[in-house]
Protein backbone atom coordinates (compact mmCIF):
# COMPACT_ATOMS: atom_id res chain seq x y z
CA UNK A 1 0.00 0.00 0.00
CA UNK A 2 2.62 2.60 0.83
CA UNK A 3 4.18 1.90 -2.64
CA UNK A 4 1.18 2.35 -4.47
CA UNK A 5 0.81 5.62 -2.43
CA UNK A 6 3.84 7.13 -3.39
CA UNK A 7 3.27 6.10 -6.85
CA UNK A 8 -0.09 7.67 -7.09
CA UNK A 9 1.21 10.78 -5.02
CA UNK A 10 3.89 11.13 -7.81
CA UNK A 11 1.99 10.47 -10.75
CA UNK A 12 -0.80 12.77 -9.10
CA UNK A 13 2.20 16.12 -8.43
CA UNK A 14 3.80 15.20 -12.22
CA UNK A 15 0.29 15.88 -14.33
CA UNK A 16 -0.31 18.82 -11.97
CA UNK A 17 2.91 20.52 -13.07
CA UNK A 18 1.95 19.54 -16.79
CA UNK A 19 -1.32 21.61 -16.66
CA UNK A 20 0.45 24.64 -14.54
CA UNK A 21 1.48 28.06 -16.79
CA UNK A 22 5.03 26.84 -16.20
CA UNK A 23 6.15 30.55 -17.55
CA UNK A 24 4.49 32.09 -14.75
CA UNK A 25 6.29 29.85 -11.66
CA UNK A 26 9.77 30.39 -11.09
CA UNK A 27 12.29 27.67 -11.71
CA UNK A 28 12.97 26.95 -7.71
CA UNK A 29 9.43 25.95 -7.13
CA UNK A 30 9.76 22.66 -10.14
CA UNK A 31 13.17 22.01 -8.74
CA UNK A 32 12.13 21.42 -4.99
CA UNK A 33 9.14 19.44 -6.66
CA UNK A 34 11.28 17.30 -8.45
CA UNK A 35 13.14 16.26 -4.75
CA UNK A 36 10.03 15.64 -3.49
CA UNK A 37 9.14 12.79 -6.41
CA UNK A 38 13.10 11.57 -5.83
CA UNK A 39 12.18 10.91 -2.61
CA UNK A 40 8.37 9.27 -3.24
CA UNK A 41 10.61 7.23 -5.81
CA UNK A 42 12.98 6.04 -3.17
CA UNK A 43 10.29 5.04 -1.15
CA UNK A 44 8.52 3.24 -3.53
CA UNK A 45 11.13 1.54 -4.99
CA UNK A 46 12.20 0.29 -0.96
CA UNK A 47 8.86 -0.98 -0.23
CA UNK A 48 7.66 -2.53 -3.40
CA UNK A 49 7.93 -6.01 -2.14
CA UNK A 50 4.78 -5.21 -0.54
CA UNK A 51 2.97 -6.02 -4.45
CA UNK A 52 4.64 -9.67 -4.36
CA UNK A 53 0.99 -10.62 -3.10
CA UNK A 54 -0.20 -9.24 -6.20
CA UNK A 55 0.67 -11.66 -8.67
CA UNK A 56 -2.48 -11.08 -11.17
CA UNK A 57 -1.38 -7.55 -12.51
CA UNK A 58 0.28 -6.44 -15.01
CA UNK A 59 3.38 -5.18 -12.91
CA UNK A 60 4.82 -7.07 -10.38
CA UNK A 61 7.15 -6.34 -7.68
CA UNK A 62 10.21 -6.27 -9.57
CA UNK A 63 9.28 -4.27 -12.74
CA UNK A 64 7.58 -1.29 -10.18
CA UNK A 65 10.55 -1.86 -8.15
CA UNK A 66 13.02 -0.86 -11.25
CA UNK A 67 10.39 2.03 -12.33
CA UNK A 68 10.77 3.83 -9.27
CA UNK A 69 14.28 3.74 -9.39
CA UNK A 70 13.96 5.31 -13.20
CA UNK A 71 11.49 8.10 -11.73
CA UNK A 72 14.05 8.44 -9.12
CA UNK A 73 16.86 9.18 -11.68
CA UNK A 74 14.50 11.31 -14.29
CA UNK A 75 13.37 13.13 -10.70
CA UNK A 76 17.07 14.00 -9.81
CA UNK A 77 18.09 14.65 -13.49
CA UNK A 78 14.92 16.86 -13.66
CA UNK A 79 15.83 19.15 -11.07
CA UNK A 80 19.53 19.82 -11.69
CA UNK A 81 17.89 20.74 -15.39
CA UNK A 82 15.41 23.23 -13.07
CA UNK A 83 18.95 24.28 -11.04
CA UNK A 84 20.27 25.06 -14.14
CA UNK A 85 17.10 27.42 -15.59
CA UNK A 86 17.21 24.72 -18.48
CA UNK A 87 13.36 24.99 -18.35
CA UNK A 88 12.89 23.73 -21.44
CA UNK A 89 14.30 20.54 -20.07
CA UNK A 90 13.10 20.49 -16.97
CA UNK A 91 9.47 20.63 -18.38
CA UNK A 92 10.47 17.86 -20.92
CA UNK A 93 11.60 15.34 -17.49
CA UNK A 94 8.39 16.64 -15.73
CA UNK A 95 6.46 15.01 -18.57
CA UNK A 96 8.81 11.31 -18.68
CA UNK A 97 7.51 11.61 -15.08
CA UNK A 98 3.75 12.02 -15.69
CA UNK A 99 3.63 9.28 -18.24
CA UNK A 100 6.20 6.95 -16.73
CA UNK A 101 4.41 6.73 -13.16
CA UNK A 102 1.02 7.16 -14.73
CA UNK A 103 1.62 4.25 -16.82
CA UNK A 104 3.33 2.12 -13.96
CA UNK A 105 -0.17 3.35 -11.69
CA UNK A 106 -2.62 1.78 -13.94
CA UNK A 107 -0.54 -1.49 -14.80
CA UNK A 108 0.61 -2.28 -11.08
CA UNK A 109 -2.96 -2.24 -9.83
CA UNK A 110 -4.93 -4.42 -13.18
CA UNK A 111 -4.43 -7.31 -14.78
CA UNK A 112 -4.33 -7.96 -18.55
CA UNK A 113 -8.21 -9.01 -18.53
CA UNK A 114 -9.09 -6.63 -16.05
CA UNK A 115 -7.93 -3.55 -18.53
CA UNK A 116 -10.42 -4.63 -21.13
CA UNK A 117 -13.37 -4.38 -18.74
CA UNK A 118 -15.66 -2.29 -17.18
CA UNK A 119 -14.70 -2.86 -14.03
CA UNK A 120 -11.38 -3.22 -14.76
CA UNK A 121 -11.82 0.51 -16.84
CA UNK A 122 -13.59 2.41 -13.79
CA UNK A 123 -10.44 0.44 -11.33
CA UNK A 124 -7.63 2.46 -13.60
CA UNK A 125 -9.68 5.96 -14.33
CA UNK A 126 -10.62 6.67 -10.10
CA UNK A 127 -6.98 5.37 -9.73
CA UNK A 128 -5.80 8.13 -11.77
CA UNK A 129 -8.31 10.32 -10.30
CA UNK A 130 -7.12 9.69 -6.84
CA UNK A 131 -4.02 10.48 -7.95
CA UNK A 132 -4.79 13.63 -9.16
CA UNK A 133 -6.47 14.61 -6.46
CA UNK A 134 -4.19 14.24 -3.48
CA UNK A 135 -0.81 15.42 -6.20
CA UNK A 136 -3.26 18.81 -7.00
CA UNK A 137 -3.73 18.81 -3.49
CA UNK A 138 -0.31 18.85 -2.65
CA UNK A 139 1.35 20.86 -5.52
CA UNK A 140 -1.22 23.25 -4.94
CA UNK A 141 -0.50 23.66 -1.10
CA UNK A 142 3.80 23.85 -2.07
CA UNK A 143 2.78 26.47 -4.60
CA UNK A 144 0.88 28.50 -2.12
CA UNK A 145 3.78 28.54 0.29
CA UNK A 146 5.86 29.37 -2.79
CA UNK A 147 4.84 32.62 -2.79
CA UNK A 148 6.52 33.83 0.43
CA UNK A 149 9.44 33.56 -1.44
CA UNK A 150 8.23 34.74 -4.58
CA UNK A 151 5.62 37.16 -3.66
CA UNK A 152 5.53 39.12 -6.99
CA UNK A 153 4.42 35.71 -8.91
CA UNK A 154 0.90 35.97 -10.79
CA UNK A 155 -1.98 34.71 -8.83
CA UNK A 156 -2.68 32.70 -11.88
CA UNK A 157 -0.56 29.27 -11.27
CA UNK A 158 -2.65 28.90 -7.92
CA UNK A 159 -5.74 29.61 -9.69
CA UNK A 160 -4.97 27.07 -12.50
CA UNK A 161 -3.32 23.87 -9.64
CA UNK A 162 -6.82 25.04 -7.85
CA UNK A 163 -9.45 24.59 -10.65
CA UNK A 164 -7.32 21.40 -11.50
CA UNK A 165 -7.75 19.87 -8.20
CA UNK A 166 -11.44 21.03 -8.18
CA UNK A 167 -12.21 18.84 -11.45
CA UNK A 168 -10.23 15.99 -10.53
CA UNK A 169 -12.41 15.54 -7.33
CA UNK A 170 -15.14 16.47 -9.66
CA UNK A 171 -14.49 13.57 -11.74
CA UNK A 172 -13.68 11.36 -8.75
CA UNK A 173 -17.16 11.82 -7.64
CA UNK A 174 -18.62 10.43 -11.14
CA UNK A 175 -16.52 7.45 -10.95
CA UNK A 176 -16.97 6.44 -7.51
CA UNK A 177 -20.63 7.09 -8.27
CA UNK A 178 -20.54 4.76 -11.36
CA UNK A 179 -18.81 2.39 -9.43
CA UNK A 180 -21.04 2.77 -6.09
CA UNK A 181 -24.34 2.14 -8.54
CA UNK A 182 -22.62 -0.82 -10.66
CA UNK A 183 -21.98 -2.87 -6.79
CA UNK A 184 -24.89 -1.53 -5.25
CA UNK A 185 -25.95 -5.10 -4.50
CA UNK A 186 -23.07 -5.62 -2.85
CA UNK A 187 -22.85 -2.56 -0.77
CA UNK A 188 -26.41 -3.20 0.57
CA UNK A 189 -25.45 -6.65 1.56
CA UNK A 190 -27.73 -8.51 -1.01
CA UNK A 191 -24.57 -10.52 -2.16
CA UNK A 192 -21.11 -11.40 -1.74
CA UNK A 193 -18.17 -9.44 -3.40
CA UNK A 194 -16.18 -11.57 -6.37
CA UNK A 195 -13.60 -12.38 -3.37
CA UNK A 196 -16.27 -13.85 -1.24
CA UNK A 197 -16.47 -11.14 1.44
CA UNK A 198 -19.55 -9.78 2.93
CA UNK A 199 -20.20 -6.15 2.93
CA UNK A 200 -19.34 -5.01 6.95
CA UNK A 201 -20.05 -1.45 8.96
CA UNK A 202 -16.68 -1.12 8.94
CA UNK A 203 -16.02 -1.56 5.18
CA UNK A 204 -19.65 1.27 5.19
CA UNK A 205 -17.02 3.27 7.54
CA UNK A 206 -14.34 3.17 4.96
CA UNK A 207 -16.64 4.30 2.08
CA UNK A 208 -18.12 7.20 4.42
CA UNK A 209 -14.31 8.50 4.83
CA UNK A 210 -13.51 8.08 1.48
CA UNK A 211 -15.98 10.28 -0.27
CA UNK A 212 -16.02 12.99 2.52
CA UNK A 213 -11.78 13.08 3.01
CA UNK A 214 -11.48 12.01 -0.80
CA UNK A 215 -13.83 13.39 -2.86
CA UNK A 216 -16.35 15.98 -0.95
CA UNK A 217 -13.78 17.46 1.12
CA UNK A 218 -11.50 18.91 -1.72
CA UNK A 219 -14.67 20.30 -4.01
CA UNK A 220 -15.42 22.20 -0.74
CA UNK A 221 -11.49 23.14 -0.68
CA UNK A 222 -11.34 23.92 -4.41
CA UNK A 223 -14.55 26.50 -4.20
CA UNK A 224 -13.00 28.17 -0.93
CA UNK A 225 -9.85 28.86 -2.41
CA UNK A 226 -11.35 30.10 -5.83
CA UNK A 227 -13.18 32.93 -3.70
CA UNK A 228 -10.39 33.33 -1.37
CA UNK A 229 -7.92 33.98 -4.54
CA UNK A 230 -10.39 36.54 -5.67
CA UNK A 231 -8.53 39.01 -3.03
CA UNK A 232 -4.98 37.54 -3.80
CA UNK A 233 -4.97 36.14 -0.21
CA UNK A 234 -2.69 33.72 -1.61
CA UNK A 235 -1.48 32.70 2.46
CA UNK A 236 -5.21 31.96 3.58
CA UNK A 237 -5.54 29.88 0.56
CA UNK A 238 -2.67 27.80 1.17
CA UNK A 239 -4.12 27.21 4.62
CA UNK A 240 -7.26 26.17 3.10
CA UNK A 241 -5.24 23.63 0.80
CA UNK A 242 -3.09 22.57 3.80
CA UNK A 243 -6.55 21.03 5.04
CA UNK A 244 -7.51 19.59 1.59
CA UNK A 245 -4.26 17.78 1.66
CA UNK A 246 -5.20 15.59 4.78
CA UNK A 247 -8.33 15.23 3.64
CA UNK A 248 -7.09 13.97 0.43
CA UNK A 249 -5.00 11.53 2.43
CA UNK A 250 -7.47 10.61 4.69
CA UNK A 251 -9.97 9.61 1.37
CA UNK A 252 -6.96 8.01 -0.19
CA UNK A 253 -6.08 5.38 2.50
CA UNK A 254 -9.49 4.75 3.39
CA UNK A 255 -10.23 3.66 -0.43
CA UNK A 256 -6.98 1.69 -0.45
CA UNK A 257 -8.39 -0.40 2.77
CA UNK A 258 -11.82 -0.68 0.91
CA UNK A 259 -10.41 -1.62 -2.42
CA UNK A 260 -7.74 -4.50 -0.67
CA UNK A 261 -10.59 -5.83 1.24
CA UNK A 262 -13.10 -6.29 -1.14
CA UNK A 263 -11.55 -5.66 -4.44
CA UNK A 264 -13.92 -3.26 -5.58
CA UNK A 265 -13.79 -0.31 -7.91
CA UNK A 266 -15.33 2.16 -5.34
Amino acid sequence: MITQFAIRLICGMSLTWCVLPRSQVTSGYFRIQMLVTLGLSVLAAMSAGQLSATQTTVLGAVPVRWVAAGLAGLSFIGSVMWTLERRHGGAIYGFAIAGASALTLILSVASQFELTTVRGGLYCLSELATACVSGAAVSGMLLGHWYLTAPTMSTSPLNRANVWLGSAAGLRLALAAAALCLNWSVVSGKTTAAVGKHWTDTHSVWLALEWVGGIIGPIVVAVAVARILRYRNTQSATGVLFVGVILAFLGEMASALLRNEMQLPL
